[in-house]
């Protein structure tokens, strides 16, 4: 049995504490792609557990986490959140495993990622600079170096020594950088590879075989359906794909073992970075939601733009990803406001468009069409049952699952495990 919890916006959704929810009635949450540029925050017991690489199920601690081939591992990183968590308690040893053939990120990737974005000039996409591109990049020019290839001490000094030999040529004849070492590079990371020796599995085959013993295994993706890099607002997208299908191929497993797609939208539309965003709110609205809110980047700390429930792209979003069922976050956020807009449909050139234009630039320049609903002033943080959350509210709910045509089984009424509503 696999269940994928997918972000069906601009990610930021709040699948880090779903995740933490959904994993105590698993056995394994295998995390399928993206890298250190995300961020999945999770409040227990009153502590603060934020997330970049490690699988935020990681939490109970009868849970194996996983980091699959389509995740790219930046070690410094990656061993930096290991010690932090250990600082915090959180013990997982021989819990957590890396897939042999996942991609590192090196020093190189995040210099690269930063002059490449800086260079756009105004056209630049706003990446948070990690190398995480740049990774999925050398990963598919066939110049990337696997986990396998890192323990692998001569294996990885001549994969580095040709990945250098043409990272080097760039610094110093395009960007006039200096260029990286391949001895000082190489001993520098040394320290890591008996750590990665230890972490290092065959995931497809543990997985496949774990599911065949009758497993239970949560799938956890990064970032959102419109950061995917084929159906998302490309070019201001990330660099894998964050959709249910990436957990096939950011596992190794086969698409029949998916028995469910669990998708989570927040009760209004956030996006951090650049890029085009429809409902975006343009008045002192988008203060004050993302003060109330907390909408700031879990791993840059970026201010995220904050807008209306766009409709148009989580029913997209749901078609897309086979989405079975739909969670509901932030719902708390809203209260206090008088009226409530959702995004029903774009126009276009006076032309009514039903569903999400995959053409950026159409999108970019799509109208909205909203409808308007009455708000509620009460304060739902402690409500514990669906049919004591106030009328407006619960209408609200109904609205938007009528709209995306989903059902929408859960409702997230703060950032603490137990403000979970369930329907």
């Amino acid at each position: 049995m696999v269940t994928v919890v997918i972000g069906t916006q601009w990610g930021d959704e709040g699948k880090g504490k779903i995740i933490d929810t959904l994993a105590g009635q698993h056995d394994i949450v295998a995390r399928y792609q993206g890298g250190a540029n995300a961020g999945h925050t999770v409040v227990y017991n009153n502590q603060k557990f934020v997330f970049h690489l490690v699988p935020s199920g990681i939490l109970h601690r009868h849970v194996v986490g996983i980091l699959g081939n389509g995740v790219v591992i930046d070690p410094a990183s990656f061993f930096q959140e290991l010690t932090e968590l250990e600082k915090q308690g959180i013990d997982f040893s021989k819990r957590l495993f890396v897939a042999e053939n996942a991609h590192i990120t090196l020093p190189y990737h995040k210099i690269l990622d930063q002059i490449e974005d800086e260079k756009r000039g105004s056209e630049k996409l706003g990446t948070t600079g990690r190398g995480i591109g740049t990774t999925y990049t050398d990963k598919y020019g066939r110049i990337g170096i696997r986990v396998s290839d890192f323990i692998n001490e001569s294996v990885f000094f001549n994969k580095l020594r040709i990945a250098l030999g043409l990272k080097n040529y760039l610094f110093q004849k395009y960007y006039k950088e200096s260029v990286f070492s391949v001895e000082k590079l190489a001993d520098e990371y040394s320290r890591y590879r008996k750590r990665f020796q230890e972490l290092a599995k065959d995931v497809s085959f543990y997985l496949n075989k774990a599911i065949d013993d009758g497993r239970k295994v949560l799938a956890e993706g990064a970032q959102g359906t419109f950061l995917d890099i084929d159906f998302g607002t490309y070019p201001f997208v990330t660099a894998s794909n964050p959709v249910s299908g990436g957990a096939c191929t950011g596992l190794g497993i086969g698409p029949k073992k998916i028995t469910k797609v669990i998708g989570v939208a927040k009760a209004y539309t956030t996006r951090v970075g650049m890029g085009p965003f429809p409902t975006e709110i343009k008045d002192d609205l988008n203060e004050k939601l993302r003060t109330a809110g907390n909408e700031f980047g879990a791993t840059t700390g970026r201010p995220r733009r904050c807008g209306w429930f766009d409709s148009v792209i989580v029913r997209y979003a749901a078609i897309l990803n086979g989405i079975d069922e739909l969670i509901i976050t932030k719902l708390d956020v809203l209260s206090g406001l008088k009226t409530i807009k959702i995004g029903i449909r774009y126009v276009y050139n006076n032309q009514i468009l039903e569903k999400y234009p995959l053409d950026t630039e159409t999108f970019e320049n799509v109208k909205v069409e909203y409808e308007e609903m009455k708000g509620w002033n009460e304060n739902i943080n402690r409500v514990s049952r669906y049919k004591e959350l106030p009328e407006l509210a619960r209408k609200y709910i109904d609205r938007i699952e009528e709209l995306v045509g989903t059902k929408i089984t859960t409702v997230s009424v703060g950032s603490a495990r137990e403000q979970i509503i369930y329907r």
